[in-house]
């Protein structure tokens, strides 16, 4: 594949990666658990403007290594239009959660875990660093956030 177009400027990535955000149902969970095995799902997701909001089930490999560790890597699109975001994560009970963000959780995925039969909990994944490319020639300039703050 040739690369025909100009990489994009700073704030264009930070624009179409926010508006990815609040478009895409699915993002790819990356955890590992403290033995080292790592391990890869896709979850419906929630972005509220901040951080990144997760469901799942307690007893799951990225339900324990996230309640344990509260490490994650988090990914959007295919190689050649990817987006990366380390971040921390921290549990919720669905009766800790903050209606606001299961409310808003559940109006974007149509499913509300709280109502489950099965036990779910949430995890607000705070950003710690942002990666945004579409094809190599923007790895120069793909971190729109380091230590928690948009360089952007």
């Amino acid at each position: 594949m040739k690369i025909t177009e100009p990489p994009r400027a700073p704030a264009q990535r930070k624009h179409d990666l926010l508006a990815r955000l609040e478009k895409e149902m699915d993002v790819w969970v990356a955890t590992a658990g403290a033995d080292g095995v790592p391990c890869l799902v896709p979850l419906w997701f929630l972005w509220d403007g901040e951080c990144v909001w997760l469901a799942t089930r307690p007893s799951t490999p990225t339900g324990r290594n996230l309640g344990a560790g509260g490490h994650v890597r988090l990914a959007l699109g295919d190689t050649l239009d990817v987006v990366l975001v380390d971040g921390a994560a921290r549990m919720y009970t669905a009766d800790e959660v903050p209606a606001a963000a299961a409310e808003a959780f559940s109006a974007k995925t149509g499913w509300d875990p709280r109502a489950d039969a099965a036990r779910y909990v949430y995890f607000r994944v705070r950003p710690r660093t942002v990666q945004a490319r579409n094809g190599e020639h923007e790895m120069p300039g793909r971190f729109l956030m380091r230590d928690g703050v948009w360089v952007v």
